[in-house]
Formats: C-alpha cells, sequence, structure tokens
C-alpha cells in the first residue's frame, strides 16, 4: 500500500513538473519575443514587417501549445500503467526511460534553429555598424540637468556632458545632435561618446559652409577681450569687434557675455586659424530694407523727430527710426560753438529739418539751426557801411578774427584792417579770443550775409602827412622789427615802417646778415634816404649818419702798402683780415698762406699788403704771401748781384795774369833751367851721402 501511495506521489509530481515545465517552455519565448518587439517598435518604429513577422512567430509558437498539453496527457497514462503493474512486480519501481530527470525546473526551447537564426537576422538589423572614432549623428532621447542621453542606433544609448550642448539652449528630446564615438564600451560597458569632439572635427567644414553661404549661425559669448567678444561658434572660438555688435555703439560689452546669438562669418583667415563674425549685419540686413523704405519717403525741408545717438568733434549723428542722419557742427546754431555737447546730449530727442539726402549712398544731412529763424534777418534796418559797433572775438586765424556783434552775425576783421602798418603780422599780435573791441564797418552784404570791419579805421592814418613828419635826410630813432636777407625793417611809429638795406648799415664792414649787426626789439639810428607816398615806403640808411670814409681809405691802403692786419673769419675762398681805422679786406686763399705753406688762422695778425683798392665797391685785397715771396724775392735778387759782383773780380784777376803772361822774357827761361839743374845736382849729393 506504502509503495502504491509513492508511486502516486511521484505521478503527482511528474505531472506538475510537466506542467510547469510546459508553462516556462511556453512563457518564455513569447516574453523574448514580446521583448523584440518592443524593441523594433521603440528603435525603428518604420520596421513593421519585422513586427508582422514577429507576431507569425508567436502565433507558431502558441500553435506549439497544444503539443506541449499532448505531452502532459501521455504521462498520466504512463503513470496509470505503473500504478496497475506495481501489484505485478512488487520487487522496485522502474522509471521511464524517456523522461530526463535533469531537465526538471530548466528553460526548454520552443522553436527550432531556424526560426531562432530568422529571428536573430532581423534584430541584428535594427542594430548600426559602428566603430571607435567615427562621428555620426544621434538622437536625443533624454535630458537631464548634467547629461543628455543619445541614441545612435547601437546596443546602448550614450550620454554626453550637459556642458558641451550649453550653446544651444534649445536643445530637446527628438532632435538630432552629431557626436564622436569615443569607446563602444567602458569598464562599465557604458557607450561613451563626445558632443565636442564632434563638433570640432566637423566645426572648419561648418565654418567654411557657412561664410560661403552667408548662413546665419548661433554662437555662445563666452567672455570679453580686447577690442570686442570671444565667441564659440561650433566648437571654435571666434573673434566679434565691438563694431560688429550693434549698429549703435555700445558702452557696456560684459551685458553680452554668456549670451546666445546670431552671427554671420565675415573673414577668416585660414593661416592663423582666425574667424571673425559680426552681428550687426543681421541688423543692417534688417534696417537696410527699412532704410529704403525710409528714404524713399523722404523730401528737402521735411521736420522729423529724431534721437541724439552719436555725438562728435564735427558732428551729431541722429537715428531717424532705422536710418541715420548727420547734423554738421555748423548745422547745429546759428552762433560759434566749439563741440556739440554745448547744444545737445546723447539720447536726446530732438526735431531736425532734412537738408539732402542721397538715396545711392544712404546718407542724410540733417540740420537743426534751420528750424529758427536766421540772426541776420533780426539785424538793425539803420546798419550802414561806416557805422561804430562793438563786438566780441570768436575765433582768431593767421589772415584775421572773427567779431560777434550779435548771437549768430559776425564780422571779419582781416589782419590788413588792423594797422596802418605794411609790416607783415598776425592776428593774434594784436587781438585774443573773447576781447571786447570797437571796429568800424566796412562793407556790408545782407544778401550774402557777409560783413568786413576794421579797427584801423579808428585812429589817423600816419600817412596823410609823412613828407611833413619824415622829410628826406631827416635823423630819426626807429625799432627793429623784423629781418631779411637783404635788409632790416624798422617802425618809426605805428603804421610807420621803413627798410634799410644791408648796404646802408656800415662804411667799412662786409655784413653777410643784419642779425651780425642788431637784433629785433633794440633801436636804431637812421637817415630818411626817399619817401614813396604812393606805396607807403620808406627807404632808410644806417652809415649815412658818418661821413663816407673811403676817402680817407684811398690814400692810406695805397697798392702796395703793407699794413698789420687779424684774421677774424675764413672760409673755402679766403679769409676776412681787421686792418686799422675799423676796415676790413680779404685775402684769397693762395693769398694767405705762410710760408711754411700752412694757412692763416682765426685771430692770428700777421701783415698783409694792399694788392688792390676800389673805393667804388669798398674793397680791398690783401695778401699775406706776398710779404714772404717779395722777401725771398729780395734775397734772391741780392744773391745775384752779389755773384755778379764776384764774377766781375774774377774776370779782372784773370785778365791781369794773363797781361803778366805776355810780358815774361827769354832771359826768364835760363834762369829756371839752371835752377832746374842745381835742384838735381843737390838731390845727387845726398843721395851719395
Amino acid at each position: 500500500m506504502s509503495n502504491d501511495v509513492n508511486i502516486n506521489d511521484e505521478v503527482n509530481n511528474v505531472e506538475d513538473a510537466a506542467e510547469v515545465t510546459a508553462t516556462e517552455a511556453i512563457e518564455a519565448p513569447v516574453a523574448e519575443i514580446e521583448s523584440v518587439v518592443e524593441e523594433v517598435v521603440e528603435v525603428v518604429p518604420a520596421v513593421e514587417e519585422v513586427v508582422a513577422e514577429v507576431e507569425t512567430a508567436v502565433e507558431e509558437v502558441a500553435v506549439e501549445v497544444p503539443a506541449v498539453v499532448e505531452v502532459v496527457a501521455e504521462v498520466e497514462p504512463v503513470a496509470e500503467v505503473v500504478v496497475a503493474e506495481t501489484p505485478k512486480a512488487p520487487e522496485a519501481p522502474v522509471a521511464p526511460v524517456e523522461f530526463d530527470w535533469n531537465a526538471i525546473g530548466k528553460k526548454h526551447e520552443a522553436y527550432n534553429p531556424a526560426d531562432r537564426k530568422r529571428l536573430e537576422d532581423i534584430y541584428d538589423k535594427t542594430l548600426s555598424s559602428i566603430g571607435d572614432h567615427e562621428v555620426l549623428d544621434g538622437l536625443v532621447v533624454g535630458l537631464t540637468s548634467r547629461e543628455v542621453v543619445v541614441n545612435i542606433g547601437f546596443k546602448s544609448d550614450g550620454v554626453i556632458p550637459v556642458s558641451e550642448v550649453r550653446y544651444n539652449p534649445d536643445l530637446k528630446v527628438g532632435d538630432r545632435i552629431e557626436v564622436y564615438v569615443e569607446n563602444q564600451e567602458d569598464m562599465g560597458g557604458q557607450l561613451q561618446l563626445s558632443h565636442k569632439k564632434a563638433r570640432i572635427l566637423r566645426s572648419w567644414e561648418r565654418v567654411n559652409t557657412a561664410f560661403e553661404t552667408q548662413e546665419i549661425i548661433n554662437g555662445f559669448v563666452k567672455c570679453r577681450t580686447k577690442g570686442g567678444l570671444i565667441v564659440d561658434i561650433f566648437g571654435i572660438e571666434a573673434f566679434l569687434p565691438g563694431s560688429q555688435i550693434d549698429v549703435k555703439p555700445i558702452r557696456d560689452y560684459d551685458q553680452y557675455v554668456e549670451k546666445v546669438m546670431e552671427f554671420k562669418i565675415v573673414k577668416i583667415n585660414h593661416e592663423y586659424k582666425n574667424v571673425v563674425v559680426s552681428h550687426k549685419a543681421l541688423i543692417e540686413d534688417e534696417l537696410e530694407a527699412q532704410k529704403i523704405e525710409i528714404i524713399s519717403k523722404l523730401e528737402k525741408g521735411q521736420v522729423l523727430e529724431g534721437i541724439v545717438k552719436n555725438i562728435t568733434s564735427y558732428g551729431v549723428f541722429i537715428d531717424l527710426g532705422g536710418v541715420d542722419g548727420l547734423i554738421h557742427i555748423t548745422d547745429l546754431s546759428w552762433g560759434r560753438i566749439n563741440h556739440p555737447e554745448e547744444i545737445v546730449q546723447l539720447d536726446q530727442k530732438i526735431n531736425v529739418v532734412i537738408l539732402d539726402f542721397d538715396e545711392n549712398k544712404k546718407r542724410i544731412a540733417l540740420g537743426l539751426k534751420q528750424l529758427s529763424a536766421h540772426p541776420w534777418d533780426s539785424l538793425r534796418e539803420d546798419l550802414k557801411v561806416g557805422d561804430k559797433i562793438k563786438g566780441r572775438v570768436v575765433v582768431i586765424a593767421d589772415y584775421g578774427a572773427f567779431v560777434e556783434i550779435a548771437p549768430g552775425v559776425e564780422g571779419l576783421i582781416h589782419v590788413s584792417e588792423m594797422s596802418w602798418s605794411q609790416h607783415l603780422r598776425t592776428a593774434q599780435d594784436f587781438l585774443r579770443v573773447n576781447d571786447e573791441v570797437e571796429a568800424v564797418v566796412l562793407t556790408l552784404d545782407r544778401e550774402d550775409r557777409k560783413m568786413s570791419l576794421g579797427i584801423k579805421q579808428l585812429i589817423p592814418d600816419p600817412w596823410t602827412d609823412i613828407v611833413t613828419k619824415y622829410p628826406g635826410s631827416s635823423r630819426h630813432t626807429a625799432t627793429v622789427r623784423n629781418f631779411t636777407n637783404f635788409g632790416i625793417f624798422v617802425e618809426l611809429e605805428e603804421g610807420v615802417d621803413g627798410l634799410i638795406h644791408i648796404s646802408d648799415l656800415s662804411w667799412s664792414k662786409k655784413i653777410k646778415h643784419p642779425a651780425e649787426f642788431t637784433k629785433i626789439g633794440e633801436t636804431i639810428d637812421v637817415v630818411v634816404l626817399d619817401v614813396d607816398v604812393e606805396n607807403r615806403r620808406l627807404s632808410l640808411g644806417h652809415k649815412q649818419l658818418e661821413e663816407n670814409p673811403w676817402d680817407v681809405f684811398e690814400s692810406i691802403f695805397t697798392t702796395g702798402s703793407v699794413h698789420k692786419g687779424t684774421v677774424v673769419s675764413s672760409s673755402d675762398k679766403g679769409v676776412v683780415v681787421s686792418l686799422p681805422y675799423g676796415v676790413e679786406g680779404f685775402a684769397p686763399t693762395r693769398h694767405a698762406q705762410k710760408e711754411d705753406g700752412s694757412n692763416l688762422q682765426v685771430d692770428e695778425a700777421q701783415d698783409f699788403k694792399v694788392i688792390e683798392f676800389s673805393k667804388e665797391n669798398k674793397k680791398i685785397i690783401l695778401s699775406h704771401a706776398k710779404m714772404h715771396q717779395d722777401a725771398k724775392s729780395a734775397e734772391r735778387v741780392k744773391e745775384e748781384k752779389k755773384e755778379e759782383s764776384a764774377e766781375m773780380t774774377t774776370k779782372r784777376a784773370v785778365k791781369k795774369i794773363k797781361d803778366n803772361l805776355e810780358k815774361t822774357t827769354l832771359g826768364d827761361l835760363d834762369a829756371l833751367s839752371n835752377l832746374k839743374a842745381a835742384m838735381e845736382k843737390k838731390e845727387e849729393e845726398d843721395s851719395k851721402k
């Protein structure tokens, strides 16, 4: 009985195991197939055919379920047979040979190898074949505050830091993004991606394309630098000049830092890898259309309201609502101003009138003073030529001074109308800015709004009675005012000038420049030589104050006379020698050599011989070389005379000897013969001894 119970228990266990095994064998492939279906739907939504095939596989597996049930049904009869046969064989129960006890609790294959291979091929098609160090386009499937999850069609998704996409704050799930595959699997099995490296690899290609197509791109302003900003575009640092940020001047660059803006690439330097971008170009493109529309509606004389955009030293730029116009400094006020800031301020709203515009150059000339009446229109009607008026000096130039007699009404005092003097001067010698002056109206043109004034007319003209005051040969004291190469300009009184020619400064000295004789500002005595009333000219002289000393010099410095002199100056042509009585002579270079061949030096005193004297040209030519040359000549003559005397003495002695020889007789010859014989005899006796 106990054996029967054991057998029944074993049969029940076999049935339970079979049911569990069958259930697991059915549920496992179904779960795997459903998982494959879900992944296929998520990764490749378009693979409807694959889903259909997977569903067919599910149905086939479902068909196999009855077969498994039949297996269970077959197990139950076996159990019954065993129970029935137990009484016949009580020795020991025999287990079925077909049953694999090791398979109990294990997962069974629910489909054959062919179906499995087919399903694996379908799944592999849903995955991309990628390699390391590739640049791919991925799909953003997740965003967090720290990272971005990207699907590139691989068996797992990749993650990139959110700091690499901060330039694009509008990034969202579903956007496509380029990534660089650093590693398919790291130590943790994670796919490693980088958006920054992918941008760098493709950045220059994108930069060149954007430059060629003038594409509008987004960039992240990283920081401020000298003269502009640094912008990150496609991972490359580009330069944004301050002048290219906006159409209006920017005072604070920091307000743009860490902002995303739109730009155009305006310049690329491939040699130095420099990129220049512009945000202003985008604004200008928008404003260009507005300018064309605004300018097409402009008319001369039209009054518009504008805002002061910029102030320069030469004028003011006005924003007319999309187009700029310039008010020149001369069109700001009828009166003179030193700087436009005296009239307007930045961001001030003002009304302006259109003076002119150029549609081609997009230039508009504006005016502010034209909105008010011209001051000349309110000038008093009774003002006429010859009237005396008062005003303030507002501008001084070399040629004259402008005097404001009323706001916006000015007259010019030319420098020639400031003094009766013909001496050249500038207006600064007479007036200063802000001086209050009284003047006489010389000309008045109300139509052209011009007026000329004069201040010398307030005093009498000194040339009216010039002949009476300065007759010929009269002596006066004048003040030196100016030098020229040919003479000295002096002033006898205000408005009366005269010229002393350089040849009329001294009788005896050779003067090269008047500065050698006197200085500006010093006084000098003069004699009136000539008066030209018509041309207002006085010819004066200084040397005429003394008698002409050349009348006396003619008898002193005669040709051939010798005088002591001192060298005062030297040049390539010769030396100037100071002689007695204050007169100077000139010794040419060849006549200024000393006996040893050297030249005379300045301050050296020597004897000079006069070789030429000209009273008319007031010229004395000297020679020092003549002194030692003449001495040598005299010595030579003396030697020659001495030699001649010696020669004559010799000749006389020879003649006397010749005369004595002619008187010799024959007796003298015999005496000589006897003397010779006596001498020879004496020599013989001496030899014998």
